[in-house]
């Protein structure tokens, strides 16, 4: 399963992005680092691209949750984490591309996971499950409306939001593609086995009746024969 190291690639990267911008300590190899103040923005190109220190408490584009809905969030990107990561190994035969989809699926689902599962208890502000997400790629687009809020610049996100967009964008765009040409596949293989099975038929008749002509039986007791085989094949 050498796609995985793809879903690891994606979660060491966001990890490292996340912990630089926000900063903090490790005490086990005494590492800190200072990161940004909560708001701090860095022009990266222009206005149009920024960096943008920011945490999510809830899920995407802003939208908050709270108390057991917090939980249930957490404990729900778990569960849907195990279950890409199941039936991305339960998907050995499928093409590559719609592997390298689950795997970058996978790997954003668990980057964010980690954020919500243990960076409240890392930092010190709330318990295990509780935890926010930190964002902080911050890109001006057109403005729209979603859930009844109007942006003026596209929700701040991160490398794990990137990539579970990217894997659902590669799956609605090659699974379809995929599951036709496995359509087709299977009706080929139908319709090669009902001619082999005919091809086998008519062989085994022409052999009968071979055998029919050539034995010692009457033409009566041929007749009969005959007329047998014909009626089998006939129901």
């Amino acid at each position: 399963m050498r796609v995985l190291f793809v879903s690891l690639f994606i979660v060491i990267a966001d990890q490292l992005s996340k912990y630089f911008i926000k900063g903090g300590t490790i005490p086990l190899i005494n590492l800190h680092v200072t990161g940004m103040s909560y708001g701090e923005s860095i022009n990266v190109i222009g206005d149009f691209f920024k960096l943008t220190f920011v945490e999510n408490p809830g899920i995407a584009f802003g939208i908050d949750v709270d108390g057991v809905s917090k939980l249930l969030l957490s404990l729900f990107t778990l569960l849907a984490s195990i279950g890409v990561f199941y039936y991305l190994w339960r998907s050995k035969e499928q093409k590559l591309i719609i592997r390298l989809a689950l795997a970058c699926i996978l790997g954003g689902a668990i980057g964010n996971l980690i954020d919500r599962t243990f960076y409240g208890l890392f930092y010190g502000y709330a318990p295990l499950f509780y935890g926010k997400v930190v964002d902080f790629f911050n890109m001006d687009f057109f403005d729209f409306t979603i859930f009844g809020k109007t942006y003026d610049r596209f929700p701040i996100f991160n490398i794990a939001d990137s990539s579970v967009t990217i894997g659902v964008a590669l799956l609605l765009i090659f699974h379809r593609t995929t599951a036709v040409e496995t359509k087709e596949r299977e009706s080929e293989t139908i319709d090669t086995t009902l001619n082999n099975n005919l091809i086998i038929s008519e062989e085994s008749k022409e052999i009968n009746n071979s055998e029919i002509k050539n034995s010692s039986l009457s033409e009566d007791d041929k007749s009969n024969v005959e007329n047998y085989k014909r009626e089998e094949i006939q129901n």
